[in-house]
């Protein structure tokens, strides 16, 4: 005997709790973050829960940022979404969410595009120092971290020697630079949108666009390098679900696995968390029950680093000199107790409304690979001590594997739910406020 149809109004009344008790929780974590501050802990910072200063400003974003929003969920809701083909889904999805972070960034005027770029202590300060020869950078990366730009000490020598490639073809205006680097960023999107398609279908993959797009951790994709390690994770775990498709076998089987582990080891010479997110595809493979695909992607994910290692650069040897840095550059200076208390906060700011729902449905998908990887990500980061500011940008990677329950059913193989408007519409209004008064370092 079927099951009645879930009822919409019960659905709408689950969203609206489930937006109520996001903003308990966030209430709670800023009043929080706030006793810290009013009791002089060690948080290396007066902004908290982010790192930054406040101030109240109004720019050009100010008006489109909310603009874009509107337009975003009211296509939405009027099923627009549901009457045009796949490929302009993700289309529209990338242009959207493109549009959203370049609104947020203006809202600081075309700084918000250049100041991370700008800043002595980000990645382009040390592209001078590869000049003509990237094998001597990297064979000395380790040498001496006090070199080495506050932001590369503690990553990999990725990022600076893409910004060098950029500039040795010719692509050195700041602007030019800034909204490069966005829009490779958000083609996380597209890739998202694909992996939940291939994992519960199409229809729960539209619904979750308006949560991708309108996401309040896009005020850090216009600013952030780790916008890049998003694209290559989520590339990775969307190659590593074509590998394990049920019809997919033998050479095209072995060659997605290949590329989707090669795609994880790039990324992990980007950003010493990347490797977490091979866990997902772990996951992946583990449930659907095409185990031999961890042997390939492992494979796969040791070119790039075995490649660097030949080349000059050990990555363990990178990860240790990064915590080591860390442990006396940071560690004696910001509490790790409040740190790991303000990082939840912090996590529950950037992930928006939408966290909550994901967090309370996630035995209910067949989705739950993806939060495993970024869930283990963000728990042993905060575990073990690293999560003492900037997560904001740090978990960019993870962040939007960690909402994408949000459209799961309220019960196992229950019906799909509507797209949570209210969720998405709740976490913009927090992105913008967060932009407009919120002034980073980066």
């Amino acid at each position: 005997m079927s099951e009645p149809p879930a009822d919409p109004s019960s659905g709408a009344h689950r969203e609206r709790r489930d937006a109520l008790c996001w903003l308990l929780i966030a209430l709670g974590g800023l009043l929080l973050a706030a006793v810290a501050v009013q009791l002089d802990a060690r948080l290396g910072t007066a902004s908290a829960p982010f790192l930054g200063r406040y101030k109240i400003r109004i720019g050009a974003g100010t008006i489109l940022a909310p603009a874009v929003a509107a337009a975003v969920l009211w296509l939405a809701a009027a099923g627009r979404f549901t009457r045009v083909r796949w490929p302009e889904i993700q289309l529209f999805g990338y242009a959207a969410g493109l549009a959203w972070a370049i609104a947020l960034a203006l809202v600081d005027g075309w700084s918000g595009l250049t100041k991370a770029l700008g800043s002595p202590e980000e990645y382009l300060g040390d592209v001078s120092q590869v000049g003509a020869e990237p094998l001597t950078y990297l064979r000395h990366f380790t040498a001496d971290p006090s070199y080495h730009s506050v932001a590369s000490r503690g990553h990999p020598p990725g990022p600076v020697l893409f910004l060098w490639a950029l500039q040795r073809i010719g692509v050195t205006d700041h602007i030019v630079l800034g909204f490069l680097i966005t829009a490779v960023s958000v083609l996380t999107i597209p890739l998202v949108l694909a992996a939940v398609r291939d994992s519960v279908g199409e229809e729960a993959a539209r619904r979750y666009l308006p949560v991708l797009v309108l996401a309040p951790y896009a005020i850090w994709t216009a600013v952030s390098l780790d916008g890049l390690v998003a694209v290559l994770g989520a590339a990775a775990i969307v190659s590593g679900l074509r590998a394990s498709r049920r019809r997919v076998r033998g050479w095209a089987s072995s060659g997605w696995g290949v590329l989707a582990g090669l795609l994880v080891g790039l990324a992990s010479l980007f950003s010493y968390s990347a490797p977490w997110l091979g866990l997902s595809l772990v996951c992946v493979y583990f449930a659907r029950r095409r185990a031999s695909l961890n042997v390939l992607s492992g494979f796969g994910a040791l070119l790039p680093v075995l490649g660097a290692q030949l080349l000059g650069f050990g990555w363990a040897d990178g990860l240790v000199a990064a915590e080591t840095d860390y442990a006396s550059r940071v560690a004696p200076y910001r509490s790790v107790l409040w740190w790991s208390a303000i990082s939840v906060v912090v996590l529950f700011l950037a992930a928006g409304p939408p966290l909550y729902a994901s967090a309370r449905k996630v035995r209910n998908t067949a989705m739950w690979p993806f939060l495993a990887g970024a869930g283990a990500a963000v728990v042993f980061s905060i575990a073990a001590g690293l999560a003492r500011g900037g997560v904001e940008h740090a978990w960019l990677p993870f962040f939007p594997w960690l909402t994408v329950a949000a459209v799961a059913p309220e019960r196992p193989a229950g019906d799909p739910p509507p797209a949570p408007l209210l969720l998405a519409g709740l976490g913009a209004v927090v992105a913008v406020i967060v932009e407009g008064v919120l002034i980073t370092p980066w």
